[in-house]
C-alpha cells in the first residue's frame, strides 16, 4: 500500500521545509549580499516572540518591549551582529538571547523608544496576543519563558509546514479533519466517527492518522537538525524543547 491508498495523507517531502532557522540562513544573513537583508528578515520572523516574552518577563511594559524588540533587530540588521554567530559554539536561539542581554544592558536608550527601530518595520503586533501575564507563563522566569517560547514558535512552524504539504498534495480538507489528533485535543472523534464524513473507513482513519504523526515528527526532527551543530544533538535538543513545555 502507497501513501495515497484509501485516502491516507500521502505528501511530497518538501526539500525546502523549514529553511527559516537554517543554519545556513544565519551564514547568509551574516554576509554582505542582496540575499542577506532577506535572510535577517527571515530570522527577524522567526525568533521576535520568544524574545519579546523575554523582555516583557524582564519587567518592561508592553509597549517598551515592543520598542525593545525591534530596535534589536533594527541593531542586528544595522551592524551585522548574526556574523558573530558560530555555529560550533551552541545554539543560535542561545546566542540570540546573550545578544539581548547585551543589548538591554548596553545598547539602549529610553529616548529612542519613538523611533520603533529606526522606523523600520518587522514585526506584526496586530496580530500577537500578548499572553505572557497569563497562565503557565506567569510563573515563569525570563529565561524559563523565552525557552517555552521557542518551543511553542517551533512547533507551531512544524505544524503550518505539514498544513501546507497536505494542502499542496490535494489532502487539505483530509489534514483539517484529523488535526485534533495531531494536536491531542480533548474530545477527539472515535477513529470510526471521523470516518463516516470523509467517506473512510475506520482503519484507513488510523493509518492516515499514524503518517500524519509520523511525518510531524520528520519535520520536527528536521527542524531541530537546522539548529543545532551536529546531528548527535538531535535527540537532546528535542528533550530540552518537551522539558520547556512541560515547564
Amino acid at each position: 500500500m502507497n501513501d495515497t491508498d484509501q485516502g491516507g495523507l500521502g505528501v511530497e517531502r518538501s526539500s525546502h521545509a523549514f529553511t527559516t532557522t537554517h543554519w545556513s540562513v544565519v551564514l547568509t544573513a551574516a554576509q554582505d549580499s542582496p540575499r542577506s537583508e532577506d535572510a535577517l528578515a527571515t530570522l527577524c520572523g522567526v525568533y521576535w516572540r520568544p524574545l519579546y516574552v523575554y523582555v516583557r518577563r524582564r519587567g518592561y511594559g508592553e509597549h517598551d518591549a515592543q520598542d525593545l524588540t525591534q530596535a534589536f533587530f533594527a541593531r542586528l540588521l544595522e551592524k551585522n551582529y548574526v556574523a558573530q554567530a558560530d555555529r560550533e559554539k551552541g545554539r543560535f536561539r542561545s546566542f540570540l538571547l546573550a545578544s539581548m542581554n547585551h543589548f538591554l544592558a548596553n545598547e539602549w536608550d529610553r529616548s529612542s523608544t519613538l523611533k520603533r527601530g529606526g522606523g523600520a518595520t518587522f514585526i506584526p503586533w496586530e496580530e500577537f496576543n500578548d499572553g505572557t501575564q497569563t497562565g503557565v507563563a506567569s510563573q515563569l522566569s525570563p529565561d524559563h519563558l523565552y525557552e517555552r517560547q521557542w518551543a511553542l514558535t517551533l512547533l507551531d512552524q512544524v505544524f503550518t509546514c505539514l498544513r501546507e504539504e497536505c494542502a499542496a498534495a490535494g489532502k487539505g480538507e483530509l489534514f483539517e479533519a484529523l488535526r485534533p489528533y495531531l494536536s491531542g485535543e480533548k474530545g477527539a472523534a472515535s477513529h470510526a466517527e471521523a470516518a463516516k464524513p470523509l467517506g473512510m473507513t475506520a482503519g484507513a482513519v488510523q493509518v492516515a492518522v499514524h503518517r500524519l504523526r509520523r511525518r510531524y515528527g520528520e519535520l520536527l526532527c528536521a527542524e531541530i537538525a537546522h539548529t543545532v551543530s551536529s546531528p548527535g544533538e538531535i535527540d537532546e535538543e528535542l528533550r530540552h524543547l518537551f522539558a520547556a513545555l512541560r515547564a
